[in-house]
């Protein structure tokens, strides 16, 4: 499913049971906060610390990441206010006595991992501590004390998860310090109490953020910046099968390997935390244009996959973030990787999973799986090309001329053609690499920038282009050709060229629709259904290891999704949809094959006698 999770997540095994539902039923009152977690702003100081903690914490360290992260004001970061951090600092200099800043800009300069974590807990510290003050300063006038006070608490949001972490009494206690506060305030009545809890919050602050070393969050939680799964608008999945009219329920292997390309139990205990899955960067079969971690993704669409975060064993060193390209139509654009590095794409999904984010070694019936559900990808139909890729009569002059200009040998280009590599009528890809000198080597000698030729089919939905995401539109890599190759085209020639590249790269419908009852939950609840379809086969077969790992996938999912459900009343029916299946789960743990086939047949009664209100 992963079309979007909430903060619920985390209670969804059976023993928290009663805490997620209790968390379904508050937060399906209203559907609009399924993304509450990530998509409410931040204070900017609050977001730049957790930030800057997690990244510092990485193997290599994006250091030009985090100081842009303080320094600028960075799209990436769409959550965030719109004050850079050490702005906001920098204000605090008389406050504070000297620049609050500074300690953070040499910790930077310093590559000081731990310095950093010190430094910036002590400047937020002291900017919570003047806002406190700025709350003192107006109890006589409530209204504006409290807005104040809505300042300081969001800055002291950033430290929250570090102290419930470290001390969940600490944590609790500060926590009914800020609520007393705001409720005195509130209601404009005991300035002494309200005096004594100030002093309260600005005593524990200092010791504990200004004082000492700061307690950290864990080292899995992705940070405020971060977004895994928020895509808008969501890409059309194109499969195969469908286009042939056959349900993808009577695939065996095509329906479980949709459900591990979806499931975050086949990577490392890193990656699982996170809810990330393969879908989390392949989104729809497509390429997830919002992916963005701190300190492992330059710009949004891209991520660093073998830093030592996900798998120690697989870091190499290098903070070398890589645009995700589009899986559309991955059967016919081998070898794989952006430089080409793997022939087979099982040996590439293999790799992927354990040597990139550390999971246990796939059986080779999850392998085969998987190359059988990506194998169905299919490109989007693209309605300006004929089948042998050449322009049909509904594209435009101006592509026309580009595709003439596309198909001109250029002596910049060895007297080679932009079709030499994409090959019109073979898919856009020639099966080769190519190094066309937009890798910078990785030492004088090396010849090692050579990158896999990529398919331009849907190229106009995958937006920033190259390897790693560096030319922002179709026109900028037709600029950069012109000026790398001489190619010596004028304005016009440019932009027919690109008129040209964006035909090509059209496709019908890219984008799922939705309505009154397809809604994002019901597309995902299609899909658990059809996940679940594997257990037809699996449970005959007596498959303890490949069942489970499907129920504890789709029960996880199926609880988190249905905070987002625009019928809420129907709520309930998911909440015993998702009971059957403990109990499904309860019985092959056990081996009790006979009591897995009685619920696995009573659930899909009960999935077939609610399924029209579940949307």
């Amino acid at each position: 499913m992963l079309l979007g999770r909430s903060g619920c997540r985390e209670g969804a095994g059976r023993a928290g049971w009663a805490a997620a539902a209790l968390c379904l039923a508050v937060m399906a009152g209203n559907a609009a906060t399924a993304h509450v977690a990530s998509g409410e702003r931040w204070h900017p100081l609050a977001a730049a610390y957790l930030d800057a903690v997690f990244a510092s914490r990485l193997d290599p360290v994006d250091w030009g990441g985090i100081e842009r992260r303080y320094a600028e004001t960075d799209p990436a970061y769409r959550h965030v206010g719109a004050a850079p951090a050490f702005a906001s600092l920098e204000r605090l200099s008389d406050f504070a006595g000297s620049d609050p800043a500074a300690p953070i800009r040499r910790a930077i300069a310093r590559r000081d991992p731990g310095g950093l974590r010190v430094a910036a807990a002590r400047a937020n510290a002291i900017a919570l501590r003047a806002r406190l003050e700025k709350v003192r300063g107006l109890l006589d006038r409530p209204r504006a004390a409290l807005a104040q006070l809505g300042i300081a608490r969001g800055i002291y949001r950033g430290f929250e998860p570090g102290l419930l972490a470290s001390d969940r009494n600490a944590h609790r206690r500060l926590g009914l310090a800020w609520l007393s506060l705001t409720t005195i305030l509130s209601r404009a009545g005991d300035r002494g109490g309200a005096e004594r809890l100030i002093g309260t919050l600005r005593t524990a602050i200092r010791a504990r953020f200004e004082e000492g070393t700061p307690p950290l969050p864990p080292a899995d939680r992705l940070p405020p910046g971060g977004a895994l799964r928020e895509q808008e608008p969501l890409p059309r999945l194109v499969l195969n099968f469908e286009q042939r009219g056959i349900d993808e329920k009577r695939l065996f292997l095509v329906a479980y390997g949709d459900m591990l390309f979806d499931s975050p139990e086949i990577l490392g205990p890193r990656a699982r935390a996170l809810g990330f899955a393969c879908s989390s960067c392949h989104n729809r079969g497509d390429a997830n244009r919002a992916l963005f971690v701190p300190g492992l993704s330059r710009r949004a669409g891209g991520i660093d996959v073998d830093n030592g975060f996900f798998n120690p064993r697989g870091n190499d060193g290098l903070f070398d973030p890589l645009d995700t390209p589009s899986l559309r139509g991955i059967r016919f654009t081998a070898p794989y990787g952006r430089n080409g590095r793997t022939a087979s794409l099982r040996e590439f999904a293999r790799n992927v999973i354990v040597g990139e984010l550390g999971g246990p070694e796939p059986s080779p019936l999850m392998l085969d799986a998987l190359v059988a559900y990506m194998n169905e990808f299919d490109f989007l139909p693209a309605p300006l090309l004929a089948r042998d890729g050449t322009l049909n009569e509904r594209a435009s002059e101006a592509a026309k001329r580009g595709e003439a200009i596309f198909n001109r040998p250029f002596a910049g280009m060895a007297g080679r053609s932009c079709a030499s590599c994409h090959i019109p009528d073979g898919n856009f890809v020639d099966g080769r690499r190519h190094d066309i000198g937009s890798v910078a080597p990785s030492s004088p000698h090396a010849r090692d920038g050579a990158l896999d030729t990529p398919t331009l089919l849907g190229g106009l939905y995958t937006a920033p282009y190259f390897h790693d995401g560096s030319l922002p539109t179709l026109a900028a890599v037709v600029d950069w050709f012109d000026r790398r190759y001489g190619l010596g085209l004028d304005a016009g020639g440019k932009a027919d060229l690109t008129a040209y590249l964006e035909a090509v790269g059209t496709g019908e419908e890219p984008h799922e629709a939705f309505d009154g009852k397809r809604t994002r939950f019901r597309l995902g609840f299609d899909e658990a259904s059809t996940f679940l379809s594997a257990l037809e086969t699996l449970i005959p077969a007596r498959d303890r290891r490949h069942a489970l790992l499907l129920l504890k996938t789709v029960g996880r999912d199926l609880r988190a999704d249905a905070a987002g459900m625009a019928n809420t009343g129907a709520l309930a029916r998911v909440v015993e949809l998702a009971g059957r299946l403990d109990g499904i789960s309860d019985a092959v743990s056990t081996d009790d094959w006979a009591t897995a086939e009685r619920l696995w047949a009573e659930y899909k009664r009960t999935e077939a006698r609610h399924a029209a209100e579940i949307y």
